[in-house]
């Protein structure tokens, strides 16, 4: 006679001890997991939905178990559904759940498939939306920086390489570099979106299932794009997840890079913006401070989503095919990943509408350092000196203005036709940073006209995302 267990398992038959109270602990997933169910759930319903229609199950029967677990998603919902650890993950737990309420009928819900595959269905699905809804943020984000880009086309701010002024630039350019990064992440994030988008539903455990399924109905019921073509791989597979997890990573690097400059420029030895009050914070004892703790924050968060890539390329790199219970791992570094994204880019939006710009400040620090020189230099080469030798002479005025404590635009025509006397009173023109910024009149240049036109094409490719979100929606 078969012997009962204590919290016996729907996998117990071959058991005879019940599970060990640590191990319990140790191995549940649905402390974590749970965020899982609507996903879950509807998986389950079009698997039921499948099976009836290739005769595994009646009409009446995948009826009931759909009502079911609509009902039991009603009760999540409504805070009504008690999650029980001893059934170890979101799947069993609905199962169990669904079994108590329909009876006999709900354990049929498993025909034809496996933990293995639901899951990577469930994350498959889970991340399909959760990466729209990245994207969709990020239009937010992008529309902010283009409205304050176009606000800011002919403000000019000095260019820096290696944090040294280099040449004039506006910072309506500067912030267009901004949403070139992340328009280069949307398109990660569509790509990855696209190898997400392939159902391993049907996979079953490993070696796919007897049952005369229909994958590519059950698929077009989920919305997937296709189905996996080898069930080995199907259930194994974490490969969507640690892409989105490196595309995450790239896009908290350049909101890091968004963050260091914000602070930099936020000091008080830069003074060139200042953040609304509702977006920053004070000190506890100097009354006096004005903290960016936002862009802080979302710089020292950076961090945490590269752990996470980290942690799925450390998780992955050793297991042999097919599922192993290592991947019970996956789950929170993933979901850390999404949450962290979202929330900083959803900071960044409400951030970036707020930035004030001290214009006079950027302007003056743009006079200086001879952020003109290498315009001077152009100069020469358009009166017919080689570029190299323009350098030279330049490097030589660069020098005797140093000595003077003057900026080249200061120097008398004088002492420029001293270094060259093919330099005229036309040279002027040149050696103002309006005059820099306006020469540099040429697609992806940093003339306020071009970077009108550079915004102009952003908003149409913005839009042409928004329509991909809503195609997809």
């Amino acid at each position: 006679m078969a012997q009962k267990q204590e919290n016996a398992k729907p996998w117990g038959g071959r058991f005879s001890r019940s599970t060990d109270d640590f191990v319990e602990t140790f191995t549940q997933s649905v402390s974590f997991d749970q965020r899982l169910y609507p996903y879950d759930i509807m998986g389950s319903i079009a698997h039921v939905r499948m099976l009836a229609r290739v005769g595994v199950l009646t009409e009446a029967e995948a009826g009931e178990i759909r009502q079911g677990l609509v009902a039991i998603e009603s009760d999540i919902e409504a805070g009504r559904f008690t999650w029980e650890p001893a059934l170890e993950d979101v799947h069993m737990n609905i199962e169990t759940a669904l079994v108590e309420r329909i009876g006999e009928v709900g354990k049929k819900l498993h025909t034809g498939r496996s933990r293995n595959d639901q899951v990577a269905t469930d994350l498959r699905l889970y991340l399909r939306d959760e990466i729209r809804t990245v994207l969709d943020i990020s239009t937010g984000l992008m529309d902010a920086l283009l409205d304050l880009a176009e606000r800011e086309a002919d403000t000019i701010m000095p260019g820096f390489t290696h944090l040294q002024t280099a040449q004039p630039v506006t910072f309506g350019h500067h912030l267009m570099a901004w949403y070139t990064m992340l328009s280069r992440d949307a398109a990660r994030l569509i790509d990855c979106h696209s190898r997400t988008n392939v159902m391993p539903l049907g996979a079953a455990a490993l070696a796919g299932t007897s049952y005369p399924i229909d994958r590519a109905y059950t698929a077009e019921l989920l919305g997937f794009a296709g189905v996996t073509q080898n069930s080995l791989d199907a259930v194994s597979d974490r490969d969507f997840a640690i892409e989105f997890c490196a595309t995450a990573a790239i896009l908290m690097m350049h909101l890091s890079r968004f963050s260091e400059e914000l602070v930099l420029w936020m000091s008080q030895q830069f003074g060139f913006i200042d953040l609304d009050d509702a977006w920053c914070t004070g000190s506890s004892i100097m009354p006096q401070k004005k903290n960016p703790d936002i862009p802080e924050l979302c710089r020292g968060k950076t961090a945490r989503v590269y752990g996470d890539l980290q942690a799925l390329l450390v998780l992955m790199k050793s297991q042999p095919l097919a599922y192993n219970r290592d991947n019970q791992e996956d789950k929170e570094t993933l979901f850390d990943a999404v949450d962290t994204v979202k929330a900083c880019l959803l900071a960044y939006c409400g951030l970036v509408p707020g930035i004030q710009v001290n214009r006079h400040a950027m302007l003056e620090a743009a006079r200086t350092g001879y952020s003109t020189a290498t315009d001077l230099a152009d100069y020469l080469v358009t009166k017919g000196i080689p570029f190299r030798d323009a350098h030279a002479v330049v490097g030589q005025a660069v020098q005797f203005a140093i000595q003077q404590d003057l900026d080249l635009s200061e120097l008398k025509l004088s002492d420029l036709k001293g270094f060259s006397d093919v330099i005229e009173d036309d040279v002027f023109a040149v050696l103002t940073p309006e005059g820099s910024v306006a020469a540099r009149d040429h697609t992806g240049g940093t003339a306020p006209a071009r970077v009108l036109q550079a915004i102009h094409a952003a908003r149409q490719d913005c839009q042409q995302l928004k329509q991909w979100l809503e195609e997809k929606a």
